[in-house]
């Protein structure tokens, strides 16, 4: 039987520069690299991950979501080094 883990591997939860909480890389992570599913749909209801529950917002991310069917997947958009927190463009929030 498989164990469930809220994050692969190569990623840690840590203080972030940018606010509270962050995702960062222990390991570096290559381009177009699909992490996982940050939020599922279902009806009008929208369930965040543990995976898009510490992702934070930058106007230059290094990350996109993906949606496919009812769920948003967190991918790549460059590669990534270790140390190197995962941001995100929140297009599903409003931010200054």
């Amino acid at each position: 039987m498989k164990k469930y883990k809220p994050l692969p591997d190569y990623l840690t939860i840590k203080q972030s520069g940018i606010e509270g909480l962050g995702l960062f890389a222990t390991e570096d992570i290559e381009n177009k690299t699909r992490i996982g599913i940050t939020h599922y749909f279902l009806w009008e209801e929208v369930t965040r991950s543990p995976l898009g529950g510490f992702i934070n917002h930058s106007k230059s991310p290094n990350c996109t979501l993906l949606r496919a069917s009812n769920r948003n997947w967190l991918e790549t958009t460059e590669d990534i080094k270790a140390g190197q927190e995962l941001t995100l463009k929140y297009e599903m929030y409003k931010v200054e």
